[in-house]
């Protein structure tokens, strides 16, 4: 399943942030019209998603080990450590996506870079022509 269709903890906060369905963030960054805010944005939430499955998987199997029967102190000690491993990936990126949101400029703010509102600049300056004495070595005086 694509990080996409998979819903996380902070995808209500994204929505409020950038007006927007996820999915529809996703397809705004997939046509190219996503600022650079959006797009760091969205690969936090990726990594995120990533995290979070990871996260459910873990508790799944610690729980189905825990069903079969009794756990040594090492199989408890082991799923503690894997727990603990994708808590703080999860609590990683959950910062991360914070921190990122929080440096965000208010949607009214006037310098606000809005998607499809980029300049699409590509120009340059016209080559300059040789001098005449371009490349020419300066003979050493004795």
């Amino acid at each position: 399943m694509s990080s996409i269709d998979r819903s996380t903890t902070r995808d209500a906060v994204l929505q409020e942030a950038f007006g927007a369905e996820v999915a529809a963030l996703y397809a705004q960054a997939a046509r190219g019209e996503a600022n650079a805010v959006l797009q760091c944005a969205l690969e936090l939430r990726s990594f995120l998603t990533v995290a979070e499955e990871h996260l459910e998987r873990v508790h799944n199997i610690v729980e189905s080990d825990s069903q079969m029967g009794e756990l040594s102190g090492d199989d408890l000690n082991r799923h503690d450590q894997w727990i603990e491993a994708a808590v703080a990936s999860c609590d990683l990126y959950d910062s991360a996506l914070d921190e990122l949101l929080l440096t965000m400029p208010p949607p009214s703010h006037p310098n606000v870079p809005r998607a499809g509102l980029r300049p699409n600049v590509a120009a340059t300056a016209p080559p300059t022509p040789a001098g005449l004495r371009a490349g020419a070595v300066r003979a050493q005086r004795p």
